[in-house]
């Protein structure tokens, strides 16, 4: 047993040795090209893909955690200063109490891993931003995002922000409600009270690419304030599937659409 976990070891070593070099390679290759500053991602399919393969029930967002890790490893390895990630809608809560209930503490478990010495934020120097009406998470929930806040606000490479008991709708209503409390004395709201007061106005700048798994195009009420000049990428698989090759695809798109979303950002 000794002697296999040995021989294998090595190999292991190796092989990931090989596919790092190979992905610098590719990042020297987009780097040519314009490259997204912020990206954020809809993680639609992991309850698909446990029914897709006969796997019990909540095992799927267990397997969509470990591809978030690989992909927010590639995304720091090219020098992402922004990532977003939509980890539970508000709309979430509607489901069974008893999916609800396991999903709730799987992302305390996976949060409170987020702040260990080895884990990929602390890898690549990332300050964690928990994005949304944080009041309706459990309290082990809210607390775990709260910690794992204070213990990244030193980290200045990069961001991470987790949209979590998020909508969009829900963020421009509290925006307009803390705009009007604050200028009540003048009886004028601006777009820019509003914008100052949104969610996301403290952890990052609008996406330059949304990806969307499962083929879908909707936005799910994800960003609806930011996005209005985003390049939407939708690759037909579920997260639990999403790799390298689909990141480098959408921001191969996002270059190859750069000059017309320049041009209509500039209309506006």
């Amino acid at each position: 047993m000794d002697k296999a976990n040995n021989t294998s070891s090595p190999l292991i070593h190796i092989g990931r040795t090989i596919s790092a070099l190979a992905r610098k390679c590719v990042f020297h290759i987009l780097s040519v090209g314009p490259l997204p500053n912020h990206i954020a991602f809809i993680m639609d399919g992991n309850r698909r893909y446990a029914k897709k393969h006969n796997l019990e029930e909540g095992s799927g967002h267990k397997v969509g955690f470990f591809a978030l890790m690989s992909m927010l490893q590639y995304c720091y390895e090219l020098g992402l200063k922004y990532v977003t990630i939509y980890a539970f809608s508000i709309d979430n809560f509607k489901r069974r109490p008893e999916e609800v209930q396991h999903v709730m503490k799987l992302m305390q478990e996976k949060i409170e891993g987020l702040i260990e010495e080895e884990s990929v934020v602390n890898r690549y120097g990332v300050r964690v931003f928990f994005v949304g009406n944080l009041n309706l998470l459990p309290k082990p929930v809210m607390l775990a995002a709260e910690r794992a806040m204070a213990a990244t606000a030193g980290n200045s490479r990069a961001v991470l922000s987790i949209c979590l008991a998020y909508t969009s709708t829900d963020e421009i209503v509290h925006a307009v409600q803390e705009a009007c409390e604050e200028n009540q004395m003048n009886g004028e709201i601006k777009l820019t009270d509003v914008e100052r007061h949104m969610y996301m106005a403290v952890a990052a700048p609008d996406p330059d690419i949304i990806i969307r798994t499962s083929g879908e195009t909707r936005l799910s009420n994800f960003l609806l304030w930011q996005s209005s000049h985003s390049y939407l990428y939708s690759p037909s698989i579920l997260w639990p599937e999403i790799g390298f090759r689909h990141l480098f695809c959408g921001i191969l798109n996002f270059q190859r659409n750069f000059k017309y979303l320049q041009l209509e950002r500039k209309k506006n």
